[in-house]
């Protein structure tokens, strides 16, 4: 797919910042087509409302909304700046996210509880991202099976050398059968798309250390860097190049 302009802006207020459970993306309006992530996926328009649109025909303005994992759908932006923030399972479990929004659509929420205080935090002049995630999905109540907490860690650590779900369901001693059971239940996504995810934030870190995208998608475990950029238009509704090849500024953060 070829790659498309980001506004001319883009080179100086984009920012991607990542660490260990967390992506959050601001800066210029992306123009998304429908994909469906391995995450929740948090957005706010910072400027003006989007419109968030689902698979079907359903389709809703608002300021914020949070959208459940495997969900497909598009925004559309109706502003100069976003806010993107995706979450690990292990940072925060989907459904609390989705349980501070005022509406709920079936895999949708809309209008964060704490929607004014995380406008004033994305508008400040040097944005937290770290106050951004905690003021989006609060104070930390649920807890996850300490055996997926491991699997969901050995995943991160080395995700192009994470096979199959049976090496993985061996590691934490279950069952194949009985992990891909408990690991969708506990995360909200399936152990393919949470592998996914984690190739993603590989290739995003090692592309802030300064490899290109070829390198970085191959250590992840990625086919072929074709493959990699089907599946990141898939998660993310653009392509990597459009995002990159823009200006955008990964930072990686301590953990």
């Amino acid at each position: 797919m070829p790659a498309r302009a980001l506004p001319e802006t883009c080179c100086s207020s984009a920012t991607l910042w990542l660490w260990a459970g967390h992506a959050v993306y601001l800066g210029p309006s992306l123009q998304l087509d429908f994909h469906s992530g391995s995450v929740l996926c948090f957005a706010a328009g910072v400027d003006a409302p989007f419109t968030l649109r689902d698979k079907a025909s359903g389709q809703w303005c608002v300021r914020s909304a949070a959208v459940a994992p495997r969900t497909v759908h598009r925004i559309e932006s109706h502003g100069d700046r976003m806010l993107f923030a995706y979450f690990d399972p292990g940072a925060s479990r989907a459904q609390a996210i989705l349980d501070r929004t005022v509406t709920r659509h079936g895999d949708f929420g809309l209008t964060l509880d704490t929607e004014s205080a995380l406008m004033e935090l994305a508008s400040l002049p040097e944005p937290d991202p770290v106050a951004i995630s905690e003021c989006i999905r609060g104070p930390e109540l649920l807890e996850i099976d300490e055996r997926i907490l491991d699997a969901m860690e050995m995943v991160r650590g080395k995700p192009g050398a994470v096979g199959s779900a049976a090496d993985l369901a061996a590691a934490v001693n279950l069952s194949t059968s009985r992990f891909l059971h408990v690991f969708a239940a506990e995360t909200g996504t399936s152990f393919r798309r949470y592998r996914l995810w984690a190739r993603m934030l590989h290739v995003g870190a090692a592309v802030a250390a300064g490899d290109d995208l070829t390198r970085a998608s191959i250590e992840a475990g990625f086919a072929s860097p074709s493959h990699f950029s089907t599946a990141f238009h898939a998660m993310f509704g653009l392509s990597a190049v459009t995002l990159l090849g823009g200006g955008a500024q990964v930072i990686v953060m301590e953990s």
